[in-house]
């Protein structure tokens, strides 16, 4: 039975053995053919990094317009509704055309 696990050892060993070895070897390392990525160093990687930056570009630009957006349209309903408020008013005859302009002028600013 020791003989044989022995020489199940050895015969594993001479079967991984290469693995190993091909495993340490860096491939890379032979010149810019052997890199896996070698095309990206040249102008494909150039156009392909200038694709990145324009994809990222549109959308933190998309955000942003997107977040502006939201913005005005909650604050332009406030300031709209005071001036709604201030023509009924003067539309029932509450405040007078003098007053209503000084307050017109108030809100707009």
């Amino acid at each position: 039975m020791r003989i044989l696990g022995k020489r199940l050892t050895l015969i594993l060993a001479v079967l991984v053995t290469p693995t190993i070895v091909l495993a340490q070897e860096r491939m890379y390392e032979w010149g810019w053919g052997g890199h896996p990525m070698w095309w990206m160093w040249g102008a494909w990687g150039l156009g392909m990094l200038f694709v990145m930056v324009v994809f990222w570009g549109l959308v933190i630009t998309g955000l942003v317009l997107g977040i502006r957006w939201l913005v005005r349209q909650g604050g332009g309903a406030r300031s709209d509704s005071a001036l709604d408020i201030l023509r009924q008013r003067y539309a029932r005859g509450e405040i007078n055309k003098d007053e209503f302009e000084a307050r017109k002028r108030d809100l707009s600013v």
